[in-house]
């Protein structure tokens, strides 16, 4: 979404445990096939918002955001009408239960959260003259680069009867209960003639209740 001009974020990079993963984005799907999704009938959109708030979930990345107070949110968008909408200077930002509205990272700005010790790895001294054994990075800047490559939204346009999704990643690790009361809010949609969409506003506590649903 950097090409959108958007949304600065905040990520971090700790390793996965190691599981297997081909760190591939999942399947795409419409939006009303989720549980967090806003249709406007007489626009002919929905919008879909999926947080990725577990360990199993986020597994698909190269880098633990969980781990670091950063939220994974797949935005699913579909165009249910016969002309094209444009996302170009779309505002994407996680609306907080206290109203409060977070805006998403770029690379760097995870990067420079990072500690050095994370990026580059640390040592286990060794006694008399053998060498410090070098552990592996828990994540690196690389790695940062890759999911965002990977996985970050992209679509500027949403074209006739078509879903585009991909990824946001939002600092949290200030809230004790990001998703509850929260929303993904969505603002500077355009139809094909430039006109303005309605903003939409969707509530995380739809997938909350789904997911408390499936625990039932």
């Amino acid at each position: 979404m950097r090409a959108l001009g958007l949304i600065p974020l905040v990520l971090l990079g700790l390793a996965l445990p190691t599981r297997a993963s081909d760190h591939t984005p999942p399947p795409v799907q419409p939006a009303t096939s989720f549980a967090a999704v806003e249709v406007h009938q007489d626009e002919k959109v929905a919008i879909a918002a999926e947080p990725y708030d577990t360990k199993e979930k986020e597994s698909i990345f190269r880098v633990d955001y969980l781990g670091h107070g950063v939220m994974p949110v797949r935005l699913v968008v579909t165009n249910l009408g016969d002309k094209p909408i444009s996302l170009r200077d779309a505002r994407i930002l996680f609306q907080t239960a206290a109203g409060d509205r977070i805006q998403a990272a770029e690379p760097e700005d995870v990067e420079r959260l990072m500690t050095r010790k994370e990026r580059e790895g640390s040592s286990i001294p060794m006694p008399g003259p053998l060498p410090k054994i070098k552990l592996k990075p828990k994540a690196s800047n690389k790695e940062i680069e890759q999911d965002f490559d990977n996985f970050e939204y992209q679509a500027l346009v949403v074209e006739p009867h078509t879903t585009r999704a991909g990824f946001l990643f939002y600092d949290v690790s200030e809230l004790a209960h990001p998703l509850r009361g929260a929303k993904l809010h969505l603002h500077a949609l355009r139809d094909a003639d430039g006109k303005d969409l309605f903003y939409f506003e969707i509530p995380f506590d739809k997938y909350l209740q789904s997911k408390s649903g499936q625990m039932n």
